[in-house]
Formats: structure tokens, sequence, C-alpha cells
């Protein structure tokens, strides 16, 4: 078997198995080892056609600016119960 790497990936793989006293092929065999592993572990997930369109919805929400960051999301969870009862939408933000 031949493969061909991006040189910085080759230097990467010369490096770690210097470091690690062991050949090409055994780093190499461990990296796909770990790979198909995670592969079994976390399959790939395709999204419906319902939840892309809840993406496309949630993105063209965020480029018009309406969207909390996780800070004032955070301050929204630890804020008083009785003002998040009758809180009010915030206007969206301004493009920069």
């Amino acid at each position: 078997m031949t493969i061909s790497l991006p040189r910085q990936m080759i230097q990467e793989v010369e490096r770690l198995r210097k470091t690690e006293h062991r050949t090409r092929s055994e780093l190499i065999r461990e990296a796909l080892r770990a790979y198909f592993n995670a592969r079994r572990t976390f399959p790939t997930y395709t999204p419906t056609a319902a939840e892309l369109r809840a993406i496309a919805k949630g993105r063209g929400a965020m480029q018009r600016g309406q969207y909390y960051t996780l800070d004032e999301f955070r301050a929204w969870l630890l804020a008083d119960p009785g003002k998040k009862a009758g809180a009010k939408k915030r206007p969206a933000r301004a493009s920069a």
C-alpha cells in the first residue's frame, strides 16, 4: 500500500515516531485503528430535511444579529426568576 501525505504531515509523523520509538507502519496502524473505532463509536449523522431548514433559519437569524452570547444567556439563567417571566424580546443587534 502506498499513500501520499502533505509534507507537514510527513514531518509530524516522523517527529512522533522518533519520539515514541516506533516505525511508520506502527504509527499509521494505530492511527487507523483509532479512526475506525471513532467511526464505530460516533457514526456520521445525516440531518433530516426539517433539521436542515431549522439550521438555515438559525444561521439567518444570526446573520441578522438575532442571537444572545453565551455570557448573556448565563446572565439570564442566573437572573431573578421574576424578571424572566415578564422579559420582553431584546431588539435585534445592528449589523457590523
